[in-house]
């Protein structure tokens, strides 16, 4: 990816699973020790290899399930873990998390639910696809009506759409029974507007970047374990964890790509039955 002050750099982590003890385990990894790991290492080769104008990120964009069984001591750490980094940072809930407690946790100018931001040609909006209670995904009214109302109020400005679940078939039949039910509504929405240039997800647990006749289309991989392509039933494998970056440029190109840790997960229990 290029370096350029003149683009806006987001950092994308997410499925981060945080558990409620910061040495309790899942899947026989620990999750919180792979978060810090893939922040750290996205923060540490972005001021190395950053113009010096510009040596951190103008966005951290976690994409949903920050917590595996939500608390208040996993999401506060979450956030003491960013506040670190002293950057701008938007959180949007996943299957796992207590979206209530999340907005009561991440409520400050620079860390908090904030669905829709505007950053010089760019607005970045996040949509909520969660089902309370279920794994799959919907997109509510609202959040279709919110998702049409910020981009007829703003012609003149490219759209990134984030959300956390997936909204094109990933080939993993299990994990596209959780796809987002009406994405078809939400992609006749975006056909509407050619100033939405790319939707980032989480969810799946592996790489996603397809690129259909309007946009892209990208799916971040976990920062813990992850998902096997192509499997009919829930299966993970030693993968490494991961992260997106994502360039935005004021021409309405997108740069993006995945970094992961250079280990593989050794640890995992990849005999387990579900997560």
């Amino acid at each position: 990816m290029t370096n350029n002050a003149a683009c806006l750099s987001i950092l994308q982590l997410s499925d981060l699973h945080i558990l409620a003890a910061p040495e309790d385990k899942m899947l026989g990894i620990n999750t919180e020790h792979y978060f810090h790991a893939c922040l750290e290492q996205a923060v540490r080769l972005r001021s190395r290899q950053a113009d010096t104008e510009k040596p951190h990120f103008d966005l951290i964009l976690l994409t949903g399930d920050l917590a595996q069984d939500p608390c208040l001591a996993s999401y506060s750490r979450i956030l003491t873990a960013i506040e670190a980094y002293q950057t701008s940072c938007i959180c949007l809930p996943g299957n796992h998390d207590d979206y209530d407690l999340m907005q009561q946790v991440f409520n400050a100018d620079s860390i908090n639910c904030r669905k829709q931001l505007l950053l010089d040609n760019w607005q970045l909006i996040s949509l909520n696809s969660q089902i309370p209670g279920e794994p799959g995904g919907r997109l509510s009214d609202e959040e279709l009506d919110f998702l049409q109302n910020c981009l007829s109020g703003n012609p003149d400005r490219h759209a990134l759409i984030a959300v956390h679940h997936h909204c094109l078939e990933t080939k993993s039949s299990w994990m596209d029974t959780m796809i987002i039910e009406n994405s078809q509504e939400l992609l006749a929405i975006v056909d509407k507007y050619p100033q939405v240039k790319v939707i980032t997800t989480g969810h799946i647990h592996q790489v996603m970047d397809v690129t259909t006749a309007s946009l892209r289309v990208l799916g971040a991989p976990s920062t813990c374990f992850q998902f096997v392509p192509g499997s009919t039933e829930f299966d993970v494998n030693d993968t490494a964890p991961g992260y997106r970056l994502i360039d935005l440029y004021a021409d309405g190109r997108v740069e993006s790509e995945v970094v992961r840790l250079p280990e593989p997960l050794i640890e995992l229990q990849s005999d387990a039955h579900g997560y």
